[in-house]
């Protein structure tokens, strides 16, 4: 604060300054050396313990044998990437605040011509010292950055090589004595490897242990226990009174429910590892081997704590009203037991492995310990397989019209038979590594998917209970959007859809780039590195940039329909221009503002538009070829609501269909007919063929035109008096232009005369006519006088 205060106070000076010199220089004194606080900067030796830091972690990596090796100095090279990050923007600060300062003493005179300017020459020695300091340790920062980096790539292709060797390695069979021998009997140098460990261990427990400490650590170990047991019951029925209590009733209710569990069971878990860690590190840090030991024993914790989580969380055995999968409750019954089962059982023999890896043990004894993990996954997995198949049998037995299975649960049902197969068969002949990683990519996947599913089901019901017109939450974004129920279920099944769906992305990447022992950071950081590939940031776009996008998309569509609603409902009905002016008008403003819209959302994800330069090409390919029509129609729609040769109102004439314009969209435009029905007709069809505009210019008017015929012997006088006393008479014909009658034609059959009059618009025309010839035909038959009768056709 002390330091923004002073080059506040910098920038103001100079603004005084430059507004009036004479009066300022005369009143303000003249700057102190003193006044300049020399800034924090970062030492040679902590630049010095960075880099020995990092080249202790490339000598970790390089000494690795397995693939398991390399997990631990993976997330150590990503905590000092972050610290190197941390540092550096501490000093970003200050290095623009020494930027802002030197501009404001400027560039060195040329000749010292006051004595007060030697202070302002040290002032500026100082600070360009500082600056100098801060950006020689910013450019070694960003060095040790860059080479941790490109550490993490060389990890990545270490790792892939040495997976690729383990799983295509044969070794014994898990028949053959010698794959059995290295546990039974292990060599000297694996049995003093473990003695150390066991050295290692009781030293930290002596010093955990020691006179003085041992009321706390019981306190510690104690209050971690009971977080983890009683602690864990406790946070679940919190969460479950509160979501019985504060979730409405229905489907959000129940994955609210199944979620609160699945978290209740990871977050004490989390406190009780924490808890125990710093009751073993309170005093003096670990080992080497130890805190590589103790991050491969929370990962596999973790693991096993989302098996035992997610499974309680969509099995609810307890309750199955909260069941969110369609399972039967015999099957979920059957497979209550195996989830704690296997994370118990993995959670002891992972972390014996994780000893051996951690020690460097033996390969031998490294890959029979990946072996009997493997026959006890495989056991286990194949167990429940053959307990929900046999549970099944006897459902469909009984006709239960429960047992019938999705489509998808049967799909898992098979892959996970195939893979128990396929690892048994790499368990006999001598690929341990290969059926290891099978058994537990099937673990994996089993946490992946029931994780993700979870998440979706939460999702899909939050989004119906907030989009919901029934609920406050829905009448308040009616209200704010001022849209209807219909739209606001369109936007809640739109918003649950692409969530979905970028779950389900998320599912399968982490598929393929995670694994048992993977943790989130690590997770999030292997689907960054995907998803934020190398097309993604040539276009800038990163994820802190997509909520911004989400804003401006959800703010603009709202700004444009408000300044819609406000120009069709009280600006636009105030003005002179006629009904179709004002509809083409909000239509051009609702185009152009939802182009804007656009444009917006992908500046804020970042989008360069230097880098677009592809997709015109693409879209200019794809106009010359399929695209022509539908340009052709977009760029004739903008003429006709500009240009306005029709307008929405008016009576046209078109190939034959004739009608009223209802609207002019940017592709096409709608006529209605006289029977109410609507004809789309292409926007281009209106600019380039002929077209008869009715009532263009507002002050067309109708034609009423009648043609009888009379016989030979009428008077022609009278009948001419009768047909204009009718038309005159008639509210709809006006005075002017007047009406009037003509002799049309003269034949052996008749007289045939023509009445004419003229009404306000061509759309009464029909009617007007109608009403005419009922009355025509009313007073010829008062007066006497018929009308001809047509001469017989010929055969």
């Amino acid at each position: 604060m002390r330091n923004s205060l002073k080059s506040l106070f910098s920038v103001v000076f100079v603004l005084l300054i430059s507004s009036s010199p004479a009066l300022w220089a005369a009143e303000l004194p003249a700057p102190s050396v003193a006044a300049v606080a020399p800034l924090p900067v970062i030492s040679q030796n902590d630049l010095q313990a960075l880099q020995q830091r990092l080249d202790g972690l490339k000598q970790q990596i390089s000494s690795a044998n397995n693939y398991n090796q390399l997990e631990g100095p993976q997330d150590r090279v990503q905590a000092f990437i972050l610290d190197v990050d941390k540092l550096s923007a501490a000093l970003l600060p200050q290095q623009a605040q020494l930027a802002v300062q030197l501009s404001v003493l400027g560039a060195a005179p040329a000749t010292e011509v006051a004595a007060e300017q030697a202070d302002i020459v040290a002032q500026r020695a100082s600070l360009a010292e500082q600056k100098s300091k801060i950006d020689a340790s910013l450019k070694s920062l960003a060095a040790l950055k860059q080479s941790a980096a490109d550490l993490i790539t060389q990890i990545a292709g270490i790792r892939r090589s040495l997976l690729e060797s383990e799983l295509t390695l044969g070794t014994h069979s898990v028949l053959s004595p010698h794959f059995w021998s290295p546990l039974v009997s292990p060599t000297p140098d694996d049995r003093q490897r473990w003695r150390f460990f066991i050295a290692q261990i009781s030293e930290t427990w002596a010093t955990v242990w020691a006179p003085g400490q041992r009321f706390y650590t019981t306190f510690l170990v104690l209050l971690a226990l009971v977080i983890w047991t009683f602690g864990r019951r406790l946070a679940e029925r919190g969460l479950t009174w509160l979501c019985i209590h504060r979730v409405p009733e229905g489907r959000l209710r129940r994955s609210a429910l199944a979620f609160a569990s699945a978290l209740a069971t990871i977050v004490t878990t989390g406190l009780a590892l924490q808890l125990l860690f710093y009751a073993c590190t309170r005093h003096e840090p670990l080992t080497p081997v130890l805190e590589t030991f103790s991050e491969e024993f929370e990962k596999a914790v973790y693991a096993c704590v989302l098996i035992t989580g997610l499974s309680r969380a969509l099995l609810s055995t307890q309750h199955p009203s909260w069941r969110l999968p369609a399972i039967a409750d015999p099957v979920a019954l059957a497979m209550k037991p195996y989830p704690r089962i296997l994370s118990g059982t993995l959670l002891v023999l992972v972390t014996l492995v994780q000893v051996s890896n951690s020690t460097g043990m033996s390969s031998q004894i490294v890959v029979a310990g990946r072996g009997v993990i493997s026959i006890v996954v495989m056991v286990i997995v194949v167990s429940l397989l053959l307990r929900v198949g046999k549970v099944r049998k006897a459902l469909v037995a009984a006709n239960d019209a429960s047992a019938t299975g999705s489509t998808f649960s049967g799909v898992v049902y098979t892959i996970a038979s195939i893979s128990m197969l396929v690892s048994a068969i790499a368990l006999l002949t001598g690929y341990i590594s290969l059926s290891r990683f099978i058994t537990y990519e099937v673990v994996w996947a089993y946490i992946v998917l029931s994780g993700f599913y979870l998440l979706i089901q939460v999702i899909k019901d939050g989004c119906e209970y907030a989009f919901s017109a029934k609920h406050a939450s829905g009448k308040a974004l009616k209200q704010l959007l001022g849209i209807g129920d219909r739209r606001l279920e369109q936007i809640s099944i739109l918003l649950s859809g692409f969530s979905r769906a970028a779950l389900l992305l998320l599912a399968v990447i982490a598929l393929f780039v995670g694994g048992i022992g993977t943790t989130l950071g690590q997770l999030a950081t292997n689907i960054m590195a995907i998803l934020g590939g190398a097309g993604l940031r040539k276009f800038n776009i990163v994820p802190a940039h997509l909520l911004n996008a989400v804003l401006a998309l959800m703010i603009g569509i709202w700004l444009i329909r408000a300044l819609r609603r406000w120009l069709d409902n009280e600006f636009l009905p105030k003005t002179d221009m006629d009904p179709g002016m004002c509809a083409s008008l909000s239509t051009l403003f609702s185009n152009i503002g939802y182009a804007f819209v656009i444009l917006m959302t992908l500046s804020s994800l970042g989008v360069q538009w230097t880098n677009l330069a592809w997709i015109v090409s693409a879209l200019s390919v794809g106009i010359g070829f399929g695209l022509q029509e539908i340009v052709k129609n977009f760029v004739s729609g903008l003429i006709l609501l500009t240009e306005r040769p029709v307008k929405v109102g008016d009576l046209i004439s078109i190939s034959g269909v004739e009608g009223d314009i209802r609207r002019i969209n940017v592709r096409a435009t709608e006529i209605q007919l006289s029977d109410r029905s609507i004809v789309i007709v292409p926007n281009s069809q209106l600019i380039s063929q002929n077209l008869r505009n009715v009532t263009l210019g507002g002050s067309a008017q109708g034609v009423a035109s009648l043609e009888l015929m009379f016989p030979l012997d009428i008077d022609p006088e009278e009948v001419k008096d009768l047909l204009l006393n009718t038309y005159r008479e008639n509210e709809t014909i006006l005075d002017k232009p007047a009406s009037f009658v003509r002799f049309s034609k003269l034949s052996p059959d008749g007289i045939t005369l023509t009445v004419t009059g003229y009404v306000g618009s061509p759309r009464i025309v029909g009617v007007t006519k109608s009403d005419l010839l009922f009355e025509i035909l009313k007073r010829l038959g008062a007066a006497g006088i018929a009308l001809a009768t047509p001469p017989p056709s010929s055969p």
